[in-house]
């Protein structure tokens, strides 16, 4: 009988765990998950959960004060970890559907690239605090982008500094690619937390797979829409959204709407974690938030 019961409290006290870590309301999803519209497939292992896109967005809203955004599908977070304490951190999954992304341009420039992405996130700062949020610099490449040839996968991470903290915030990126278009995590936390967040993120790219038919290898030439861009403009991400950024460059303009939607996570979550506060709101904030609810 003693074994069996030490054998139970192996099994339940972990999620206990993982449930105390979760903020009051959320209901996360453990092992095999369909994400929405069934563009891919997750086989999370037991240390990591998935939040749908509605209890996403409560966590990135609510909980780390983003402004509202675009739909995402949904967000992975580690069990036992306290999503509104320092050791916080999450990779947000979302989908661009821009056609099907060649990677003839993996030798890209991203020494050049870099320098057009800090001169544009700092062109950016004057309508963040418009908007009542904290200027951000980028500082530079956390990890240069790499691309594995063999799985049709991008990474990369940012270092980035958001004014009045302590603290430099980390954005680390992976794009899976596939017939149609990329699959998006983004893992948002603080530098000191780089080593982690990189093994969960790739963790979370491991467990991923595109279902049939949408699978790098599916695409049709002769019938399949090819992205207007390659690589090199998947890195540069939505801080290159810049008017005549991407045209220098030689690369071409995307719909940047869920990497912006990213871009801006990595802002509340350390004005959350290291001045422990949201950002500054305008009055209007809080009804603009209720319609896009």
């Amino acid at each position: 009988m003693r074994r069996v019961l030490t054998a139970l409290l192996c099994l339940i006290l972990p999620l206990l765990a993982g449930a105390a870590s979760m903020p009051h309301g959320l209901h996360a999803m453990a092992g095999k998950i369909t994400l929405p519209g069934g563009v891919a497939t997750l086989d999370l292992p037991p240390q990591l959960h998935y939040l749908d896109p509605d209890e996403a967005r409560k966590v990135l809203v609510d909980s780390w004060g983003n402004p509202p955004g675009p739909q995402t599908l949904g967000m992975i977070v580690p069990v036992g970890v306290d999503l509104l304490g320092a050791a916080g951190w999450g990779v947000i999954i979302g989908y661009e559907q821009d056609g099907h992304v060649r990677d003839d341009d993996a030798g890209a420039d991203y020494a050049g690239l870099l320098a057009q992405m800090k001169e544009a996130v700092a062109d950016r700062n004057t309508a963040r605090r418009e908007q009542g949020y904290a200027a951000m610099t980028l500082i530079g490449w956390a990890e240069p982008p790499r691309y594995d040839r063999a799985r049709h996968q991008l990474s990369w991470a940012k270092e980035l500094h958001i004014e009045g903290s302590n603290e430099n915030g980390l954005s680390y990126n992976v794009r899976l690619l596939g017939r149609e278009g990329a699959l998006v995590l983004n893992g948002v936390a603080g530098m000191n937390q780089f080593e982690q967040v990189k093994r969960g993120i790739h963790q979370v790219a491991a467990a991923a797979a595109f279902t049939a038919g949408r699978r790098y290898a599916d695409f049709n030439a002769r019938t399949d829409r090819v992205a207007a861009y390659g690589l090199a403009t998947l890195a540069a991400g939505g801080v290159a959204a810049k008017p005549g950024l991407l045209g220098k460059l030689g690369l071409a303009l995307p719909g940047f709407s869920q990497l912006l939607l990213i871009a801006v996570a990595v802002c509340g979550i350390w004005l959350y974690k290291v001045l422990g506060r949201r950002p500054a709101r305008p009055e209007a904030a809080p009804a603009q938030r209720r319609r896009a609810g």
